[in-house]
């Protein structure tokens, strides 16, 4: 059965991470020592801004909002396909350039859609 061992190539990264890691353990204890401890009544409310929170923590927002967000992520998807594309545009040819007619095409059929039925509105 072979001997197994650590390969040497990892021991530089391996001491680069004990040397992060103590880096962070001797921070968090250097400052919890040297730091002043004082907690006040108006230090301990939530946000620390020292007024006392009015009203509902959790608010409601509208439908409408989610999905303009939803209709950004989607459109802003499309720009994920269409640099590849222009980038590798010419060796692509025609078939390249329908592909993506097709594909905007499409874009163009759901943002009417969604203009139409009203999802932008924000009224």
């Amino acid at each position: 059965m072979p001997e197994t061992h650590l390969p040497t190539q990892y021991l530089p990264v391996l001491l680069l991470l004990a040397m992060a890691a103590g880096f962070v353990v001797i921070n968090l204890v250097m400052g919890s020592l040297v730091r002043p401890k004082r907690p006040y009544a108006e230090k301990l409310t939530p946000y620390e801004s020292g007024i006392p929170p009015i009203g509902q923590a959790q608010r409601r927002f509208n439908v409408r909002f989610y999905l303009i967000s939803m209709l950004f992520v989607l459109f802003d998807i499309e720009t994920v396909f269409i640099y590849p594309w222009a980038v590798l545009l010419k060796k692509l040819g025609m078939f390249g350039f329908v592909e993506m007619a097709v594909f905007m095409a499409i874009l163009l059929v759901g943002y009417g859609y969604a203009w139409k039925s009203g999802a932008l509105d924000w009224d």
